[in-house]
């Protein structure tokens, strides 16, 4: 009974703790993205092409976001004349942190990969 209450305990905290990654990632990222209709999967892909580690892309997202200037943008200069440049962030250092690590799962590819 004990295992049991656990069990239930551990899948609770954790789809919380999911839920909260999700927010965090809507209400820094997505949300934006979407009312501007910036492609976030078509900057991640760029991300990835380019530095191809997550702990790369993530130290160049966060190096970005503290400083988002178009000379520190993976983008190219045509992206924004479509695309209007971003204001910074006012996050503490943990937010962007968890932020751009519920970006980088959200947006992970090798959930889509799939061997036969």
């Amino acid at each position: 009974m004990a295992q049991k209450i656990i069990l239930l305990s551990t899948l609770l905290i954790a789809s919380l703790q999911s839920a909260t990654e999700e927010t965090l990632l809507e209400k820094n990222c997505i949300s934006c993205h979407t009312e501007q209709k910036i492609p976030s999967e078509l900057i991640y892909r760029r991300y990835l092409l380019k530095y191809s580690t997550n702990n790369t892309i993530e130290k160049k997202i966060m190096d970005y976001l503290k400083n988002p200037k178009r000379e520190n943008s993976i983008m190219p200069k045509q992206f924004f004349l479509k695309f209007p440049e971003k204001v910074a962030l006012d996050l503490n250092k943990t937010v962007l942190e968890e932020s751009i690590n519920a970006y980088m799962e959200f947006f992970d590819v090798k959930k889509e990969l799939t061997l036969k």
